[in-house]
């Protein structure tokens, strides 16, 4: 079975970058993982100034309007360090969140897909044919976590 998911509200809403789940990453807290992607596509660009704008955006669809505006200059690396950005967000939300980090555990192997209409990179697409990178992206944190809780050794 395939598991999609899009909206903060809908089944597995936790999986979206929008979910209130924020994230403590390189000293700085951060409300959402949109808040801190969005903001990591300046970093060291002429528009760093962008940043704290981004930070303190009141919802993560503020935070993703002003990341996604076109006149601004990404940094120069962006499209080289864009997923990985996204993967260490994502594990550290993951990690953070127990009742969350529940949930994606629980989906087994079961194949996660963004169900964006718009988005056919991080999601799907409106033709369900995109790259999904934000599934494959959970998939591996799942992957990972499984990994690290089997190593976890208790001492009595």
């Amino acid at each position: 079975m395939t598991i999609y998911f899009y909206k903060v509200w809908q089944p597995y809403g936790c999986f979206s970058n929008f979910s209130p789940h924020g994230i403590h990453i390189q000293g700085t807290y951060w409300p959402t993982v949109e808040h801190y992607y969005q903001a990591q596509k300046f970093v060291g660009s002429i528009d760093a100034v962008i940043i704290p704008l981004i930070h303190a955006a009141a919802t993560p669809e503020e935070a993703a309007a002003l990341g996604r505006c076109s006149t601004r200059q990404l940094r120069r690396d962006w499209d080289l360090v864009k997923t990985e950005i996204m993967r260490e967000a994502v594990l550290k939300k993951f990690i953070t969140h127990i009742d969350i980090r529940e949930v994606l555990l629980k989906t087994g192997d079961e194949i996660l897909v963004e169900n964006s209409p718009t988005d056919s990179f991080w999601g799907c697409g409106a033709n369900r044919a995109g790259l999904n990178h934000l599934g494959k992206t959970l998939m591996s944190v799942r992957e990972e976590i499984r990994n690290l809780l089997s190593l976890t050794v208790t001492y009595e």
